[in-house]
């Protein structure tokens, strides 16, 4: 069990609402081994999201993109580059893999990216904007491209 349990149903409805950057401002895409988080609203403004997007050290291939509701409840993580993920049953998933809440698990479930969702993973901007659109955000935040991007 998680720390935050939310019932699949709300979950499921948090991911599917639409969701607008809190600020009009630019955000610098992170440098190597680098995070931002980017405040989301709802559009009646009820509800809080962030969009967290973290670089790897060492792998430039690896990012993580997810989205988070209610601070720390993620409701969808993608993972690129990175390791294997060891699911509760046992079963490993490799990378890259995609999570997303499971009543009772949270995050902690993992399965392969479907591949009708993403057109090329190795292309971390298009992945970007991508996953924004699978996460419903709607008025996507403003970023600008680094220059290992």
């Amino acid at each position: 069990m998680s720390d935050v349990d939310l019932p699949q149903a709300e979950a499921d409805g948090l991911l599917a609402m639409p969701k607008v950057r809190e600020e009009d401002r630019t955000w610098a895409y992170p440098e190597v081994g680098g995070t931002i988080s980017v405040p989301l609203v709802s559009e009646d403004k009820r509800e809080r999201f962030g969009l967290d997007v973290m670089r790897g050290r060492l792998d430039l291939r690896r990012v993580k993109l997810q989205t988070r509701a209610r601070q720390m409840v993620i409701l969808a993580r993608l993972e690129t580059g990175g390791p294997p993920h060891r699911n509760p049953d046992d079963s490993e998933v490799r990378c890259p893999h995609m999570h997303l809440y499971r009543e009772g698990y949270a995050d902690k479930w993992a399965f392969p990216v479907p591949g009708d969702l993403f057109g090329d993973l190795d292309d971390a901007w298009r992945t970007l904007h991508e996953f924004m659109a699978f996460c419903n955000i709607t008025r996507p935040p403003e970023f600008e491209r680094g220059l290992f991007l």
